[in-house]
């Protein structure tokens, strides 16, 4: 098994999720976070003066799946939440030793 751990932009989400589930990927935990990544945040105009921000909304979604099923998420999750610009996201999978529910005591390693 792998975890998927997706940042994305915040408008995609909807996009992404509902992309992800057409192909029956459904279980995910979803974060609100703040990051900075290339762009190193952006400059505004606030109350006539410009104010930095260092660190931009983002969206986590994590997503523990089996190892055939990391090419096809990845793909999803980049057709769907690509503008082209600076700041669309990054994806990272590492291994995922065991995972256990709650609910009914299985087990998946």
């Amino acid at each position: 098994m792998k975890m998927v751990q997706a940042i994305i932009r915040a408008e995609k989400l909807d996009i992404i999720k509902k992309a992800l589930e057409e192909k029956g990927f459904i279980a995910m935990s979803i974060m609100e976070i703040t990051g900075r990544g290339e762009q190193k945040g952006i400059t505004l105009e606030y109350r006539g003066a410009m104010v930095e921000v260092d660190t931009l909304p983002k969206i986590m979604i994590q997503m523990a799946v089996n190892d055939e099923d990391v090419d096809p998420i990845i793909a999803i999750i980049r057709a769907a939440g690509r503008t082209g610009n600076f700041g669309d996201g990054k994806i990272f999978v590492w291994p995922l030793d065991l995972m256990a529910k709650v609910r009914t005591d299985e087990v998946w390693k």
